[in-house]
């Protein structure tokens, strides 16, 4: 299989409200920096893939605007996809692949701050049965992580509350390192018990921030990769699965699409040094770590993760750009990344990253 890398990575200041700033503003310094970083004008690059939603734009085809952050000219190879910036990567990957293209831009932005999103969020359920009933992302969640502390096995597996408060603590204060990063610093675990429920069980720190924010990352294949970049991040497999559509008929403590993902991406095949997980909640980083065989050898979330900034259809690109920037300085050898969408991991991608032997 022809060798496809992430040869650079960038990303905005994450913000609760960039009112100030168009989606197009938002988006140009981050596409200008990993441009920068690898030399490359918009022009060099043989395919531009986005991803981005409409819904929360709030005006159709709002993704060709963004383009005017890339340039009208010269003509470009593009495509979209209307979602997460990762499945724009995954696109943007299988097009290297094939040899069509020795590089590729790809990004994704989103902007929260003008609507409620828990609102705009149920429009990703089923329009029959469940949408009408306008549960929100936040409530779903905490249908997810009460079945995850009520599950007989929860003894077992450590699931509780001063568990899920655990994550938050661990996230927020790695994020202290992390300058993008939209909230930082934590008490302690057990500090945070003491905060009143937001959607029982869930508190305000086991939920993500809302906020806006873009991503972006150049993929290089071969000997490209070893020009554009000291050390690449070598993408060694990438899958995405799906569970079933409606929530009634899954098991809410396991997440058996991202297992299936991760054994097709060849994630078992050796461990990894680090992993950036897409947990928006704090009980899902617990049901991730338990499909992925994640030990306490493997730093999750070094960044802070989406704990730490959560900006719609770029969070889940920002894990691998993540995990891809720790290989460019050395800080990882191999490393997974993980992005989700939809209600309850209902969609779920894994890739396995390396970087030459130093």
């Amino acid at each position: 299989m022809r060798e496809v890398a992430i040869v650079a990575f960038g990303q905005s200041h994450h913000r609760r409200d960039s009112a100030e700033v168009s989606e197009v503003e938002m988006l140009m310094p981050v596409l200008h920096q990993v441009l920068d970083a690898v030399g490359l004008r918009a022009g060099e690059i043989d395919f531009t893939c986005s991803g981005s939603s409409d819904y929360l734009a709030g005006r159709a085809f709002s993704f060709t605007m963004a383009l005017d952050g890339v340039g009208a000219w010269p003509p470009i190879s593009e495509s979209h996809v209307e979602m997460d910036g990762a499945w724009a990567l995954y696109e943007a990957w299988t097009r290297l692949l094939t040899g069509e293209a020795d590089t590729a831009l790809v990004y994704s932005y989103g902007k929260s701050s003008p609507g409620d999103l828990r609102e705009v969020l149920t429009r990703q359920l089923d329009p029959y049965y469940v949408a009408p009933l306008w549960p929100d992302s936040v409530s779903l969640a905490a249908l997810q992580a009460q079945a995850l502390l009520d599950a007989e096995d929860a003894e077992d597996t450590g699931a509780d509350e001063r568990a899920l408060a655990a994550v938050a603590a661990r996230s927020r204060t790695a994020a202290e390192d992390n300058p993008h990063a939209q909230v930082t610093g934590s008490p302690p675990p057990e500090t945070l018990l003491d905060d009143p429920y937001l959607v029982r069980p869930l508190r305000r720190h086991d939920c993500p921030p809302v906020g806006d924010g873009a991503a972006a990352v150049v993929l290089a294949a071969g000997d490209t990769a070893r020009r554009l970049c000291r050390r690449p991040a070598w993408i060694r497999g990438m899958d995405h699965r799906t569970e079933a559509h409606s929530l009634g008929v899954r098991d809410l403590t396991r997440s058996p699409s991202t297992r299936l993902a991760a054994e097709r991406a060849g994630a078992f095949e050796a461990p990894a040094d680090l992993a950036e997980l897409h947990a928006p909640f704090t009980s899902q980083e617990l049901i991730l770590r338990r499909e992925l065989g994640l030990g306490e050898g493997v730093r999750v979330n070094p960044s802070g993760g989406a704990l730490a900034a959560n900006p719609m259809m770029a969070a889940g690109l920002i894990r691998l750009g993540e995990a891809a920037a720790a290989i460019h300085r050395g800080a990882a050898d191999r490393a997974l990344a993980h992005a989700t969408s939809g209600p309850c991991l209902q969609q779920n991608l894994v890739a396995v990253l390396e970087g030459d032997v130093l």
